[in-house]
């Protein structure tokens, strides 16, 4: 019994030294206009995704944007994924931290995945239809 005691004890304690790995900063004067994004009530129990004129100006226009691949089904190559400026290892869903800006991604061709940052190139759409699909889309995106 001792020796059980012993090694929950040693387990407990590795869980406590463990940290979250520290990523790369991919911040940029783009995210920032994305982060502009805001809901408003507009009655009781609805709300409505606000876009200022900053983020409405970046609307059908080609962008750059540095950031993580999250993925949305197994595998190890995506056309289509959830791109944030965080990894997903700091994702509240997935990890620890807040919930970042993400945008949905469809590729002109596959990526595969990885850890690492990268930079995808695409025309960037604000989907302000209300539906329940994602708010902010980057089409015909490519790898950088």
């Amino acid at each position: 019994m001792k020796k059980y005691m012993l090694a929950l004890l040693v387990l407990i304690s590795m869980t406590t030294v463990a940290q979250v790995a520290v990523h790369s900063e991919t911040r940029t004067a783009t995210w920032n206009l994305i982060g502009l994004k805001y809901d408003k009530q507009v009655k009781p129990l609805v709300w409505q995704a606000v876009f200022p004129s900053a983020l409405k100006a970046i609307h059908n226009k080609v962008i750059e944007l540095p950031g993580y691949i999250i993925p949305t089904k197994v595998g190890n190559s995506f056309n289509e994924f959830m791109f944030s400026m965080v990894p997903v290892a700091s994702c509240p869903y997935c990890g620890t931290g807040d919930i970042p800006s993400m945008i949905e991604v469809k590729t002109l061709k596959p990526i595969n995945w990885t850890e690492e940052p990268i930079t995808l190139r695409g025309k960037f759409i604000i989907n302000d239809s209300g539906d329940s699909r994602s708010i902010f889309f980057l089409l015909d995106a490519v790898k950088k």
